[in-house]
């Protein structure tokens, strides 16, 4: 990938599951899906050469100075579709213009990383195709240097890795929803921070963030220090069609979403009384009795996020290798917390020990009136911490970015992250 370098030193860039077998209420017939969005189209580096006096009369053009060695280098072949623009500059200079074309003419839509490292398409370059860069700098001197490549995309690889976003166009989210990357095959470690500086998140009202990657690379989460605010608007681009990665397979699409944060919506169990205390907005609206996984099969506690929600579904765990814990049952109002299948659901057998005694599989059963009043209410993306059971939240088991406190979190980052975190990286 393309970069401007300035006397020979690169300029850094801060860029920003598998499925577990734990016991839990049932299996679900359906599965998450990976669905690509659609983000807005980036707007061109900013600057511009040539400008009009008031009378009319063209400025006269200021002094050239050396020209810009471009990267990809010239007459350069088989680049990747995710190739970024670079250049090496001379010292104190600055980019004020960048523009890619075809060989039609064609321009190519991009912009600079916030930290002007490089220059990014919006989009995936075309496969077998030629195109040629072009960058303008500023010299601290008043002259303006510039440089011209020419080089050719490779051809589609057949193999790749497939990949994929929690995330819809358009939809409302809760605060401590995560953005999430899905990866298969996982991403090998040495390649993670190549991978992670094309993942790009954007916030209004911005607030910093990091990512985080899950076991063998199959998931990455994406957080910020406390849940989103309210209303905010997330950005995202998972930017990997065509980045080469060392198993020899490339990325395969470039997936975008845009979404919104709704209210804050919470819900706080507590396995001591048996009950979960429903927040809005910081206030509390409501109690509920609530009845726990049982010893064998206990809840997790920790900070768990809804991942998924369906109105009526069947829990099957016929595959489960204890008799005892094998069933097929018919549930309504079901809310997806763990891939181990921990569920908020409707348990009206249960109703009578319902704040008083658990006998769950491992979900949280409430009556059938309580759970239709949270189904109708709770988001993808609220947040529900369960604290006081038998067994720790497992790391991967779901959407588990908010069970790790900040310092944990950015751990596990493929990249330095700064104090309170990083902020866009385009």
């Amino acid at each position: 990938m393309g970069r401007f370098t300035r006397a020979g030193v690169l300029l850094g860039t801060l860029g920003l599951v598998a499925s577990l077998a734990l016991s839990g209420c049932g299996k679900d017939r359906g599965g998450a899906q990976f669905v690509p969005g659609e983000m807005p189209g980036a707007s061109g580096a900013p600057g511009s050469s040539g400008t009009t006096g008031t009378t009319g009369t063209a400025k006269p053009e200021a002094p050239s100075g050396p020209p810009l060695t471009v990267s990809p280098a010239e007459g350069a072949k088989k680049q990747p579709v995710s190739v970024e623009i670079g250049a090496e500059l001379p010292d104190g200079a600055t980019v004020s213009k960048v523009t890619l074309a075809t060989a039609k003419g064609k321009k190519v839509k991009g912009q600079l990383r916030t930290d002007g490292s490089s220059w990014v398409p919006s989009a995936p370059l075309a496969w077998s195709t030629r195109y040629t860069a072009t960058v303008t700098a500023s010299l601290p001197d008043g002259r303006v240097s510039e440089g011209t490549s020419t080089f050719t995309t490779m051809a589609k690889p057949g193999s790749v890795i497939t990949s994929g976003l929690y995330l819809f166009d358009d939809r409302t989210y809760g605060v401590a929803m995560p953005v999430v990357a899905e990866f298969h095959p996982g991403i090998p470690e040495k390649d993670r921070a190549a991978v992670q500086k094309r993942m790009f998140v954007k916030t209004d009202p911005p607030q910093p963030g990091a990512w985080h990657w899950v076991g063998n690379g199959t998931q990455a989460f994406y957080r910020a220090p406390e849940y989103w605010e309210p209303g905010t608007k997330l950005s995202v681009r998972i930017a990997l069609a065509g980045i080469p990665l060392s198993n020899g397979r490339y990325g395969n699409v470039d997936r975008n979403a845009t979404a919104k944060i709704g209210s804050a919506f919470e819900m706080k169990v507590t396995n001591s009384d048996k009950q979960m205390r429903v927040y809005e907005n910081g206030q509390l609206i409501k109690t509920l009795p609530v009845s726990l996984g049982k010893k064998k099969t206990p809840s997790s506690s920790g900070t768990l996020v809804v991942m998924e929600k369906k109105e009526a579904t069947v829990f099957d765990t016929m595959d489960d290798p204890d008799p005892a814990n094998r069933y097929v049952t018919d549930i309504q109002f079901a809310q997806r917390l763990t891939w181990g299948g921990e569920y908020i659901h409707a348990a009206p057998w249960s109703e009578h020990v319902q704040g008083r005694q658990n006998v769950s599989h491992g979900c949280v059963n409430v009556s059938m009136a309580n759970a239709r009043w949270l189904f109708q209410r709770t988001k993808i993306g609220d947040p529900i911490t369960i604290t006081g059971t038998e067994r720790k939240l497992a790391h991967g088991n779901g959407w588990t970015a908010w069970n790790l406190s900040w310092p944990e979190f950015v751990k596990g980052s493929a990249l330095p992250v700064p104090d309170g975190g990083a902020g866009p990286a385009l």
